[in-house]
């Protein structure tokens, strides 16, 4: 928790990807609103405002995504779902939702290296 702040911050990979994913989605909200003030009311403003805060969600979300995928042990193809789910309106909420239903926002219990093990190994056997 942070001090004095009443939030708490997440402790796990998979804490971290539900947050962002939440946020991302929030900011393409939010962007669909500025939209239809823009478009139907002619104040650009809060486009340039939202399109900003959505830009730096977006890029986050794509971060955190290539973060954590290793560490969560993700196939190739959820992490490229999880990606995918970057483009469409709210999609990451849905893709948050479906992970955390198949237990794949939680740490498993393995001895087996992960993606950026297995690079590593690879990489120094090549040296």
């Amino acid at each position: 928790m942070l001090i004095g702040s009443g939030v708490d911050v997440p402790r796990s990979y998979g804490g971290w990807f539900r947050l962002v994913a939440i946020a991302e989605a929030l900011s393409w909200a939010g962007l669909l609103v500025a939209m239809a003030f823009k478009y139907g009311l002619g104040w650009p403003l809060g486009v340039t405002v939202m399109g900003s805060i959505h830009g730096a969600m977006f890029t986050a979300y794509v971060v955190i995504a290539l973060v954590v995928f290793s560490p969560l042990r993700w196939r190739f193809w959820t992490l490229a779902i999880a990606l995918v789910a970057s483009v469409p309106p709210l999609a990451t909420v849905w893709f948050e939702r479906w992970a955390n239903g198949r237990g794949l926002l939680t740490e498993p219990d393995s001895d087996a290296p992960t993606f950026w093990g297995r690079v590593r190994y690879v990489l120094k056997e090549l040296n």
